[in-house]
């Protein structure tokens, strides 16, 4: 399978028609069919169903899709890689990082480290830190920046700690009777309908609940806040998150209660342990080392 004929299953897949398809990639309508007619031979499956005047993936396409969308992906990112001037550091730094306070501390080093280097470019990713740790794997990100309840669940990443902590604690409806407390204890959770995120039982969560995690009634489960925060606003229950998942939203409508005792957890900059980073990533790893 070569490169190119990959982005051009991309963008068929994308239009659901050969013609528009061929006009977005500057190629005949013929030769793109034959592209796709000698990708289908190439794999020995069918990659598309054809109905009137659109084109849906079959199972197999869907599965091609995916694939190719990294192929690419880590394609374009090899090529930035290798585009760093000798006498001017450049390139292009990948970041995957979860809800977190800590974040800010990343940004400020982003915001700095640009004014030195100002060729060098910043790709984030938001995602989970289940996510963040897949794409590391894959080479598609150079630095993650997830929460983690001790630095012995990193033992296959270098990594740095950053200094904040973030509290675990609840975001609920401004209305709800828990919102009028300071705090919220595990035996306050129970009769609650309970939005949990999915990395709350290895951060601790459990064990903070005790005898009572056996009485809760986990309604939902999530990865991200920001759609557990919607579903508070429409009285589906109440979320267990970190506060620094929520401190930028604002919203009237939502209160964030921390648990008491206290949950905390700390969050780290990790990368591939053994593993040569591109010179931009490399530099950029050393800049926020000496800023902490």
């Amino acid at each position: 399978m070569e490169y190119r004929v990959l982005k051009y299953f991309l963008a068929v897949a994308q239009e659901e028609n050969i013609t528009k398809a061929a006009d977005i990639i500057h190629i005949s309508q013929p030769a793109l069919s034959r592209q796709l007619m000698q990708l289908e031979d190439e794999l020995g499956v069918k990659l598309f169903d054809r109905v009137k005047h659109r084109l849906t993936l079959t199972p197999e396409g869907l599965f091609l899709r995916r694939r190719a969308m990294e192929i690419v992906e880590l394609t374009e990112k090899t090529v930035q890689d290798f585009q760093t001037a000798p006498e001017k550091l450049s390139g292009t730094i990948s970041i995957g990082s979860g809800e977190s306070d800590s974040f800010r501390i990343i940004a400020l080093c982003i915001k700095e480290f640009s004014k030195i280097h100002s060729a060098v470019k910043f790709d984030l990713y938001s995602n989970n830190g289940d996510f963040i740790r897949e794409q590391l794997e894959k080479g598609l990100l150079d630095i993650g920046i997830i929460i983690s309840p001790a630095p012995a669940d990193l033992a296959k990443y270098e990594y740095m700690q950053l200094p904040d902590t973030d509290r675990w604690g609840i975001i609920t409806a401004a209305d709800n009777p828990l919102a009028e407390r300071e705090t919220i204890a595990p035996h306050d959770l129970i009769g609650q309908k309970l939005l949990i995120s999915k990395r709350a039982e290895a951060q601790g969560f459990k064990i903070w609940a005790r005898e009572s995690y056996s009485k809760y009634d986990i309604a939902v489960t999530y990865n991200l806040s920001y759609n557990a925060a919607v579903l508070v606003i429409k009285k589906m229950g109440v979320a267990l998150t970190i506060e620094g998942a929520v401190s930028l939203y604002h919203n009237p409508q939502i209160v964030f209660r921390p648990f008491f005792p206290e949950l905390t957890v700390n969050s780290f900059m990790i990368w591939k342990r053994n593993q040569p980073q591109p010179p931009a990533a490399k530099e950029f790893i050393k800049y926020v080392a000496q800023q902490l």
